[in-house]
């Protein structure tokens, strides 16, 4: 059952989103060509300390996931879209990042995404990154007090299949609140009109990843990484929003 939060919860709610926004600015500067994901993971956990704030990622264990998760990030390189982990690969010119990062601020969790190119911008990752940030946009614009889920995951999956990509809705978004996956699922395709209504003080994290090849994929023996079967690129972008009367409002917005 989706909780719904109070003006004023969402209000306490805004430190955790613009402490993760910080942390994902920070992350972007800092993922150059040399630079390793067990070094980005590191970094962010210096800021995560400095701030005082908590890792819901860190120690993380659903049942899917063939060990705890060892890391403070997500980071996905090229074919790999989700729940990449934080290693010793040092990440090369050309190649396609996605940093997924969540923290617990004060008692409350914020949840975001994005994927950026490494060095020399690629016409075709730039067109499947640049996709995917619409159809963040989009799913946005949707939720709105009145509508239902499925116009926002409609939303989400007409940019993709306009552009040709890849959508698989296993997975996708969430609620966000006390911790860092709530109810409702908030799935990346979906059937205008359908669904649980949306409704003032519903906070969700919109998730779309996109593929650039078709819509399968492939988990590692890990547990965790989830990758193209066609080992295609993959792009994913993230923001936690509230749903109020006034309309959607980004926690996770960076400057």
């Amino acid at each position: 059952m989706p909780q719904l939060k109070t003006p004023a919860e969402i209000t306490a709610m805004r430190p955790a989103g613009k402490f993760v926004a910080r942390v994902l600015t920070s992350l972007r500067d800092a993922a150059k060509v040399g630079v390793s994901l067990r070094d980005l993971d590191s970094h962010a956990h210096r800021l995560i300390d400095e701030a005082g704030a908590h890792s819901v990622y860190l120690g993380y264990h659903p049942s899917f996931g063939a060990i705890p998760y060892p890391g403070v990030l997500c980071t996905s390189v090229n074919d790999a879209a989700l729940h990449g982990l934080p290693s010793d690969y040092v990440l090369a010119d050309g190649d396609v990042l996605s940093i997924d990062f969540a923290a617990q601020v004060q008692g409350w969790v914020a949840d975001s995404a994005i994927t950026f190119q490494i060095g020399t911008p690629d016409p075709a990752a730039t067109a499947l990154i640049g996709a995917t940030e619409r159809a963040l946009a989009a799913g946005i614009a949707a939720a709105r007090p009145g509508n239902r889920m499925g116009d926002i995951s409609a939303a989400i999956g007409a940019v993709g299949r306009a552009a040709g990509y890849g959508i698989n809705a296993d997975f996708g978004g969430h609620g966000v609140g006390r911790t860092m996956h709530e109810d409702p699922h908030v799935p990346n395709l979906g059937r205008p009109g359908s669904g649980m209504r949306l409704k003032p003080g519903l906070v969700i994290a919109i998730e779309p990843w996109f593929m650039a090849g078709g819509d399968e994929y492939v988990i590692d023996s890990d547990g965790w990484t989830i990758r193209t079967a066609d080992g295609s690129l993959a792009a994913h972008a993230e923001h936690t929003i509230a749903i109020t009367n006034h309309g959607p409002v980004v926690l996770t917005a960076r400057d």
